[in-house]
């Protein structure tokens, strides 16, 4: 096992979309059966660990860290402890995150720092630990942790982390507006819950099956991002935007401003907008900046978890 307290081992995991999203109804669990096409775009969360005698984590990067907990809920050291647990290590890590990831954005940044932290601890601890195994570990953290792991594209059922690898061609160009507020993705879901619950239940069957649109798969395969932005589609936007309306118009300035189409990624706040090409990301880019909207780039698909 790795223990010199000066060796450093440097992971990181992307953030990802959701260009598809179903939700169906609730489980025994508590969650909501899903079907949804994840992309992991290029926005990268670094993790940098270092073997201590406790855990704990510290956190930099390009965007505002200072609303988020280092204590024993924070999902890397829930990752962390998890790993060791499982392989019965006794030390402990220290964790430097960088984070690039929207916070409480819908881009699973949270689910990125777990899947790097579960990698760079097993390659300092020396657990050597079978994909398989973290992946497992992965799924008890968070519906979205286990695809941050593999990245790529990907269907995802059940609560999102049954996963299957969907093909991709090529790469697709994305234009991201970042909101200076975060969204509880549980409050966005009962959100969903309380529209549903209003209206007839032949208009939401409880035996309502969530599949992802083939020609969501067909577009994807195709390399295609005209074909995909006639289909993207998130069932949580609407109750997302009905509980923060704004969103509707940042939606709409950029397809007024070149955008193929627009949506907002998981449970919002975050919108992204597809584009065809590079050039038409940097136009919608300078266009968004211009209306005072944070904006960055990232093109999809990229790799998963991955040590530097």
């Amino acid at each position: 096992m790795t223990t010199a307290a000066t060796t450093v081992v440097h992971a990181r995991a992307p953030g990802k979309i959701n260009v598809f999203l179903k939700v169906g109804a609730v489980m025994e669990d508590g969650y909501h059966d899903l079907a949804t096409a994840y992309q992991a775009v290029s926005l990268f969360e670094e993790v940098r660990a270092t073997a201590a005698s406790d855990f704990s984590v510290e956190f930099s990067g390009s965007i505002d860290t200072s609303g988020l907990t280092t204590g024993g809920s924070n999902l890397a050291i829930k990752a962390a402890r998890a790993l060791a647990r499982k392989a019965g290590y006794r030390g402990g890590v220290h964790l430097e995150i960088e984070k690039n990831v929207p916070i409480a954005g819908g881009m699973g940044g949270g689910s990125a720092d777990a899947a790097a932290t579960l990698l760079a601890c097993d390659a300092l601890w020396g657990t050597s630990a079978a994909k398989d195994e973290l992946l497992a570990i992965a799924a008890t953290l968070g519906a979205d942790v286990p695809f941050s792991f593999t990245g790529g594209t990907a269907i995802g059922t059940g609560r999102g982390d049954q996963l299957s690898p969907a093909l991709a061609k090529g790469k697709f160009q994305w234009v991201l507006a970042l909101a200076d507020f975060g969204m509880s993705t549980p409050g966005v879901y009962q959100e969903l819950d309380r529209h549903r619950d209003r209206h007839a239940q032949d208009i939401f069957p409880a035996e309502h099956q969530p599949s992802v649109d083939a020609n969501v798969l067909q577009a994807l395969r195709a390399g295609d991002p005209h074909m995909l932005a006639d289909v993207l589609h998130n069932d949580l936007q609407a109750p997302a935007l009905h509980l923060a309306p704004g969103l509707g118009k940042v939606l709409q300035l950029g397809e007024q401003n070149g955008a193929l189409a627009g949506i907002l990624s998981g449970s919002g706040p975050t919108v992204a907008f597809l584009v065809a090409d590079a050039d038409s990301a940097l136009e919608l880019q300078v266009a968004l900046s211009a209306s005072r909207l944070k904006v960055v780039r990232a093109t999809g698909p990229v790799h998963g978890a991955r040590l530097i």
